[in-house]
């Protein structure tokens, strides 16, 4: 096996003595320094790599910091000036993950180059760490690779943005189905307060069953013979 295939077997084993006292160091020293930095190499090459990263000009990576936890609605005074239903401030879940997010805000914060995908390298209470892959269109390394300078066409533009990266696509459900990602709530409410003709054949069935036994104690205990007798009868 070669050099990555070992770091990638560690990765999987993060609760080993290596990987804890790791991942622990490396998570102060990225407390230290700012949310959004650039990284002088991945700290996870095998990751990065997998994920199209390549050692050469046009490749930059940035690691970001993400805060966990919900989202808070940004409303002044927690005043919403909606219907009821509508009041919730603080428990209220992101649509997409923290991971989409890091890609977004690294984009912003980098307009001239294009994110071409991220990955996980940390996390404690508070945070979640992530590397990012950005590529620069203009360069001429990336516009002379046939296998890179298709992020150069301006279709690729903002492409975190829009749900075209791993972490975006992952939140979409695309080859899922369309009702597996984004389902109506009453809808939801009605499968799980609705029942069914066979639920409620169920619930008769069983009811006779406790009304024969509570009048003829004689019956044999087996369940599977008082089903056929209930049946027969």
């Amino acid at each position: 096996m070669g050099a990555y295939k070992y770091i990638e077997e560690l990765q999987k084993k993060k609760q080993s003595d290596v990987l804890r006292f790791l991942l622990r160091v490396r998570c102060w020293e990225y407390r230290q320094l700012n949310v959004i930095h650039r990284a002088s190499r991945p700290s996870r090459p095998d990751k990065a790599r997998r994920l199209g990263y390549k050692a050469k000009q046009g490749f930059v990576i940035y690691r970001i910091r993400v805060r966990r936890g919900n989202r808070k609605k940004p409303v002044k005074k927690g005043a919403t000036f909606g219907k009821p239903v509508r009041q919730g401030v603080n428990h209220l879940k992101f649509q997409r993950s923290l991971r989409s997010t890091a890609e977004e805000r690294v984009a912003r914060r980098c307009g001239n180059l294009r994110v071409l995908n991220s990955y996980w390298i940390n996390q404690d209470g508070v945070y979640k760490y992530f590397e990012v892959i950005l590529v620069d269109p203009s360069h001429k390394a990336i516009r002379r690779d046939p296998r890179m300078n298709w992020i150069c066409d301006p279709v690729h533009k903002r492409r975190e943005s829009r749900g075209l990266t791993g972490a975006g696509k992952k939140n979409r459900g695309l080859g899922k189905g369309h009702r597996h990602n984004h389902q109506p709530k009453n809808a939801v409410w009605r499968r799980h307060n609705t029942a069914t003709a066979d639920q409620v054949s169920n619930q008769v069935l069983l009811s006779m069953l406790i009304v024969r036994l509570s009048m003829n104690p004689s019956l044999p205990e087996s369940p599977s013979t008082l089903t056929l007798q209930s049946g027969l009868a």
